[in-house]
């Protein structure tokens, strides 16, 4: 394995610890979770709020990613760039108006399928405490799609691997979803910076098509790959 799938699975171990803490605290003060959701800032420190620093934290280093990052988030940068030699604009043309497509399909998908639990939430049948915890099980299928299985991957955008994936840094808005149906500080607060990373990944995206297609930029390239996160998808 490669340096950098160890330190992958060392996050998702890191990932399904934060998760059970979220299902302890779900088990023995559940009011306590909603009234973490519901209530003003307030000032004495729990563990919720040290669970919400550490998701901040996250989707900032994304905002901000240094060199230990994967290349499925450092292909957006200039300085990894390396350009394929006299390749096709109108291939990569026909790649980015494809990749387009199925990642709106993706979103419409995402949507309409968070629509039900936003619907279930509003008829009373669920209240805040369960929307975070389905954020904390989406927190763990973030890394489930990257070192497992990607159904968006695998029935929709059909890209080889996370490092060629148009929609990776969607991760963070998606997971963060459920938090946009609860008006509180520290929910709107994930959403929105959630939001914010993804809208900096489409305007990059926008702007340089040609870092995200493995046909004109070498990086993305199977034999140039040093990550290897792909290793128990095939």
């Amino acid at each position: 394995m490669t340096n950098k799938l160890k330190l992958y699975l060392l996050r998702f171990s890191i990932k399904i610890l934060a998760f059970s803490c979220l299902v302890f605290f779900y088990l023995t003060d559940k009011q306590g979770m909603t009234d973490f959701l519901t209530r003003g800032i307030i000032w004495k420190i729990s563990p919720l709020h040290i669970i919400w620093a550490f998701f901040m934290a996250i989707m900032i280093l994304h905002i901000f990613p240094n060199d230990l990052r994967s290349m499925a988030l450092l292909k957006s940068k200039e300085k990894k760039y390396i350009p394929v030699e006299k390749y096709s604009e109108y291939d990569l043309l026909k790649y980015t108006n494809d990749q387009n497509r199925k990642a709106w399909l993706v979103m419409l998908v995402w949507l309409l399928f968070n629509s039900i639990w936003a619907l279930i939430y509003l008829l009373g049948i669920i209240a805040e405490s369960e929307l975070l915890m389905l954020t904390g099980f989406y927190f763990i299928c973030d890394y489930i799609c990257i070192l497992f299985y990607c159904p968006f991957r695998s029935k929709i955008m059909k890209n080889k691997c996370c490092v060629n994936c148009r929609i990776y840094d969607w991760g963070h808005f998606m997971m963060f979803t459920p938090m946009l149906f609860i008006k509180n500080f520290f929910s709107w607060s994930l959403f929105f910076t959630s939001a914010i990373v993804l809208i900096r990944w489409e305007l990059i995206y926008v702007k340089h098509p040609e870092r995200f297609w493995s046909g004109s930029n070498k990086v993305l390239k199977c034999e140039n790959c040093k990550d290897k996160t792909c290793k128990f998808k095939h």
